[in-house]
């Protein structure tokens, strides 16, 4: 099997071409950047040149397209200048990599958020929801990024994480541990709620679904039930050592944000198990294993 891996300068792309290696299959990694850390063929590529996408793909004539790439910068994508290039990179680029992954029959596994959703209620979402609400242009644009690959092919993934962490990048672990060696006592926000996704496990299950033809809309989080940032922010420390005191405050006293987020970012993930796939380990293990890698 051959992948096409959009994105791998990031956390989750990284991680995906790792799995794809140890599995004995063939990686060709793209970004926009000009080299990356991935340990594979790299070809630096700009999504939102629908040409350049046309010809990088269809030279490498992939099995399979894991798109990775994104405009992630929550806050940045309310600056009214950046709106015009995050609608470039979530909705223009995703379409250009479908358009392509029709004419050449490949599948394509695109990865999109809980951002799609208005975070109201206290109910997981489930995968096939249709009640989007996005709250801010990021959400937006990765919802546009969820239809025009629903509406160009057949053979699709779309799977919807939350809170990603990895090891190439930046996280909120890896911001926690910084601030928390600084300061000895640190405000969390305790009123949005969700799971934690870290990419060395969500690559594996990306690669499972790469090998099979169970199409359609998937959540994937690590298991071990759903914490506030606060929740996570203390087993960050307990995990670390560390003796900062955490202070929970609800999103508006925290402030600071341009973008809304969330408040409820469950995300229901029955529908894996009931298409033969492995979920995510629970979150708790993930970070234990997460702060080994990064040597923490």
């Amino acid at each position: 099997m051959k992948v096409f891996v959009t994105g791998v300068g990031g956390q989750l792309g990284f991680d995906v071409v790792n799995e794809l290696k140890k599995r004995g299959y063939e990686a060709v990694g793209s970004d926009i950047l000009g080299e990356t850390a991935a340990d594979c063929e790299y070809i630096k590529l700009d999504i939102t040149n629908a040409q350049a996408v046309e010809k990088v793909i269809s030279e490498v004539n992939p099995d399979v397209v894991v798109h990775c790439a994104a405009w992630t910068a929550v806050d940045a994508a309310e600056d009214k200048e950046n709106i015009p290039k995050v609608k470039a990179v979530n909705v223009d680029g995703t379409q250009n990599i479908a358009s392509v992954c029709k004419k050449l029959d490949c599948k394509m596994i695109y990865i999109s958020t809980d951002y799609v959703f208005d975070g109201q209620g206290t109910e997981p979402w489930q995968p096939d929801c249709k009640d989007y609400a996005p709250l801010c242009v990021y959400g937006q644009t990765k919802l546009d990024g969820e239809l025009a690959v629903a509406n160009t092919l057949d053979k699709y993934f779309i799977v919807r994480i939350a809170w990603v962490f990895g090891v190439n990048g930046k996280n909120f672990i890896k911001t926690m541990l910084n601030v928390g060696k600084k300061y000895n006592t640190v405000r969390v926000v305790s009123d949005q709620i969700g799971a934690p996704t870290y990419t060395y496990d969500l690559a594996r299950l990306l690669v499972d679904m790469a090998e099979s033809d169970k199409y359609g809309y998937y959540h994937a989080t690590n298991e071990g039930g759903f914490i506030s940032w606060y929740d996570f922010t203390r087993e960050i420390f307990k995990q670390a050592g560390y003796n900062t005191n955490v202070v929970p405050v609800t999103t508006e006293e925290y402030g600071l944000s341009k973008a809304a987020r969330p408040f409820n970012s469950r995300l229901d993930k029955s529908k894996l198990v009931e298409n033969g796939f492995t979920p995510l380990p629970t979150w708790q293990n993930a970070l234990s294993r997460y702060l080994k890698e990064i040597k923490y």
